[in-house]
């Protein structure tokens, strides 16, 4: 396994398997990898002859500095990881290397990155796809996975490299969980036991209203309703939002049908979780 650094250098290894007629895909993460980034890998591999990961706290993608100051970044566990799963090569560029002296150039969203998480967190995706562009200049691959947990960001994605001609297949993978249903996110890691237990409140709230659904129930406010009374009964955890929306535009579904998304965010003391799931 190769790991780089520099762009230039992951553009010229990434040149050569071209050449030599190999696919190229990637997996674009913030490293603290777990096993919902190491499905990522396998599904990549389904997709393209050589894998690269690449591993970089994007720090223009939070809105909090606290929330970066606390992000977890075990590189060399991430390394080992990496390479017992038999990915080619990692891209682990610095900060100054990813935005030097002077820079000030971004690719700038649409509409799509207005509503939903674009609201609570002004600037986010602006930053989202000023870094993936970036990755994807770096690491030129013909397919790009990403995990449906983050189904706006996903959404944001398929819509940039759609609007500006990237030549790149986006791939997104079924959200993948823990036994009791809690979605796997690096920032589970920030749980104490406690919060641990109660964040089952948050794919059990999503799941109320998928049941609703399923019993009859079209209306959006009532359904909202419905899933937001599991998390505010239970006491570790603070409710953001619950909106059910149309997959394609995020815009708000009223009545109902099958397809919708439901997304939601909680927090637990400082740390936020978000989940979806299709109706």
């Amino acid at each position: 396994m190769q790991v780089f650094t520099d762009p230039g250098d992951l553009s010229a290894w990434s040149d050569v398997q071209r050449v030599h007629g190999q696919r190229v895909g990637l997996v674009p993460t913030m490293g603290a990898l777990h096993d919902g980034h190491l499905a990522l890998i396998d599904e990549t591999r389904r997709h393209a002859d050589v894998v690269v990961v690449t591993i970089f706290v994007n720090p223009l993608q939070f809105n909090r500095p606290d929330d970066f100051a606390t992000y977890p970044r075990p590189i060399d566990d991430d390394l080992a990881r990496c390479e017992a799963q038999g990915v080619d090569a990692v891209y682990a560029p610095l900060a100054n290397t990813m935005y030097p002296e002077g820079f000030q150039t971004h690719v700038v969203p649409g509409p799509l990155a207005d509503v939903l998480e674009g609201a609570e967190r002004p600037g986010h995706f602006r930053g989202v796809t000023t870094v993936v562009a970036k990755l994807f200049n770096a690491a030129r691959p013909h397919v790009a996975v990403f995990g449906q947990k983050d189904f706006q960001q996903l959404a944001v994605i398929r819509r940039m490299t759609t609007d500006l001609d990237m030549p790149i297949e986006i791939v997104g993978l079924p959200t993948v969980r823990e036994p009791d249903g809690l979605a796997l996110s690096s920032r589970n890691r920030r749980l104490t036991p406690e919060q641990r237990v109660a964040a089952v409140c948050v794919p059990r709230s999503l799941q109320a209203v998928r049941d609703a659904y399923l019993a009859g129930e079209r209306h959006n406010d009532a359904l909202v309703r419905i899933g937001r009374a599991t998390v505010d009964a239970e006491p570790l955890a603070r409710f953001e939002h619950l909106e059910l929306v149309h997959p394609d535009t995020l815009r708000p579904a009223d009545p109902v049908e099958r397809g919708t998304v439901a997304v939601t965010a909680v927090w637990f003391d400082e740390v936020r979780l978000i989940d979806n799931l299709v109706i």
